[in-house]
């Protein structure tokens, strides 16, 4: 079983590509949640930062919930 500091790299990876489609939908049909996408990334990637344990794990449930 991988820790969650692993399995949220694994997540905001999986994010970064969701990102790239959303963004490249046509008429920006995706920008809209683009930007929710984009707000967990960069909250994710501060939480890491910051090393701030349990913000990495509210991070974490939230990128998971991104489809």
């Amino acid at each position: 079983m991988a820790s969650v500091g692993e399995e949220i790299l694994v997540e905001l990876k999986r994010n970064r590509e969701l990102l790239a489609i959303y963004q490249g939908l046509p008429d920006g049909a995706g920008m809209l949640g683009a930007q929710f996408i984009n707000a967990d990334i960069d909250a994710a990637e501060k939480a890491l930062a910051e090393n701030d344990v349990i913000a990495i794990i509210q991070c974490y449930e939230k990128l998971k919930g991104n489809e």
